[in-house]
């Protein structure tokens, strides 16, 4: 018996899934399609973009220059070998900085601001019936609402990524001249050390494919959202909960494809 209940929740669970997958498909082949009027469709996306981006720049620049900070401090105080070069304490903040939190860490703050955002933006449209209205007047209301967003972040969200990474060098810079863990000089050389321009271009294509999926899994969940405004809320959790796991996901796939 308990095979049997198990059987039958493991196969609501991949129907469930499943049919969420067709959704979210369905809804994206309504999303790239043509704009009616690229003049409407160019104003929304700088709209989008300062909403989007411009607005995350404070948030993502804060974090950036602490954990490029207590990457500095962290390496510092575990390399206490007299035999390594202290050059490799800038080296390895460098590393971390661009393979990893530049990218990944970044793309999950952008998960909980602007993925929260767009579902209770787009999720309020529909509980109040604004969506409603814009299909009746012929508007295909998925491209207009949720292309800019998608636009705007796949091909934005790679600035700030630049911009987590020099905060962050910058960030270690300023705990190295205020504490003296390291020679400064020691730190620029290991900046400069092996230095491979191809982990700035991965790290950039990594946060464009997360940006993809944020704005257009907050999207989906905003735009069937229902049950009022308790509705929102849960179409916002949900959308924070799913992107996050599919960067993790998409994280480690880009990784072994790229690297």
């Amino acid at each position: 018996m308990r095979k049997i209940c198990k059987a039958f929740c493991d196969y609501l669970v991949m129907k469930k899934t499943l049919e969420l997958i067709g959704e979210y498909y369905i809804l994206m082949t309504r999303v790239f399609q043509k704009p009616d009027k690229w003049k409407i469709f160019w104003k929304q996306y700088a709209i989008e973009a300062y909403k989007l981006i411009i607005d995350s720049i404070p948030i993502v620049t804060i974090i950036s220059v602490f954990i490029g900070a207590v990457i500095v401090i962290q390496t510092a105080n575990n390399m206490d070998n007299p035999f390594i070069p202290k050059m490799y304490i800038g080296y390895m903040a460098r590393e971390m900085l661009a393979l990893e939190f530049c990218s990944t860490m970044v793309a999950l703050i952008l998960a909980g601001k602007i993925g929260s955002n767009i579902a209770s933006e787009i999720g309020s449209m529909r509980i109040t019936e604004q969506i409603d209205a814009m299909e009746m007047m012929g508007v295909n209301s998925a491209n207009y609402l949720i292309l800019p967003k998608i636009v705007s972040a796949t091909t934005l969200s790679p600035l700030l990524m630049l911009l987590s990474f020099m905060v962050g060098l910058l960030g270690g810079a300023m705990i190295v001249i205020l504490t003296g863990i390291v020679n400064y000089s020691q730190y620029v050389e290991g900046l400069q050390f092996a230095f491979k321009p191809f982990y700035i271009y991965y790290s950039m294509t990594k946060i464009a494919v997360f940006g993809f999926l944020i704005t257009s899994i907050a999207s989906f969940y905003g735009y069937y959202a229902k049950g009022g405004s308790l509705g929102v809320g849960r179409s916002s959790t949900k959308a924070i909960v799913i992107s996050s796991g599919l960067i993790l996901v998409f994280n480690l796939v880009l990784t072994k494809i790229m690297l």
